[in-house]
């Protein structure tokens, strides 16, 4: 029997900010982002081909070889995307049980792939989004490139299970799925049971979150037949500052 997934609820584009505001989460086609980012969904394409460039994550807890990631840091200030020296991912273990608390220093995003105006034009949007909502401000982003595939048969998007990630705004993109089944997105209200699941399938759509009002999480993806993997592009927002060890910052 065939997959059963769920279609996601999509928002308007002219509905977004409203969205957003109502229930903290908002779910966009890849029309909607391009419209409203001003790029094309054949320059977002072209960014694709990197994810197959991807060095596996050195730091998953349970012993597995699903992931592979590169991160990027920067800074968003209205019309400025700024890149930042390199520096270690950190969380707490307050908003990750399983691997927060420890300096992970991945490799970073590729400088050709940073430097496309395409890439500049949708970080822009993201911070413009963000200061709409939560006022105008220079956004702390963080830039993660994942490919979860299923060379142990089985893989996991979100390891550590719902959660939040200790910034202000979350931005899921899904860049593409391969040969699996599983990978549902699922988001719930942080003081209420209320919760939503959906499976993103469109390339390019986009899940965005309000990270102090929503948790979310992705379930395992299995293979349909050989090897599949599921590649996505999340981008945080935070006011104030990166989320930094508090320890001093020393690269291994």
């Amino acid at each position: 029997m065939p997959e059963r997934k769920l279609p996601p609820p999509l928002t308007p584009a002219d509905q977004l900010d409203a969205t957003l505001r109502q229930q903290g989460y908002a779910v966009l086609s890849p029309a909607s982002v391009c419209a409203l980012a001003g790029v094309s969904l054949s320059d977002l394409q072209a960014l694709e081909p990197s994810w197959n460039d991807l060095p596996p994550d050195a730091y998953l807890k349970d012993g597995g070889r699903y992931r592979r990631r590169r991160h990027a840091s920067l800074e968003v200030s209205g019309a400025a995307v700024h890149q930042v020296p390199h520096r270690a991912h950190w969380q707490p273990l307050s908003y990750n049980a399983l691997h927060g608390g420890m300096q992970r220093w991945f490799e970073p995003m590729a400088v050709e792939v940073l430097a496309r105006p395409v890439w500049q034009a949708l970080l822009r949007w993201l911070g413009q989004v963000a200061s709409r909502i939560q006022g105008q401000q220079t956004w702390y982003t963080e830039a993660h490139q994942f490919r979860i595939d299923t060379t142990d048969g089985i893989g996991r998007p979100t390891p550590e299970g719902a959660h939040r990630d200790g910034v202000d705004w979350v931005a899921v993109f899904l860049v593409g799925r391969h040969g699996i089944k599983g990978g549902e997105t699922r988001v719930f209200d942080v003081d209420s049971p209320r919760g939503q699941r959906f499976t993103l399938t469109e390339p390019w759509s986009l899940l965005l979150l309000d990270d102090q009002r929503v948790i979310h999480e992705t379930t395992p993806i299995q293979p349909v037949e050989g090897e599949g993997w599921r590649d996505t592009l999340v981008v945080t927002l935070r006011a104030g500052g990166f989320l930094d060890d508090p320890a001093p910052a020393l690269k291994a």
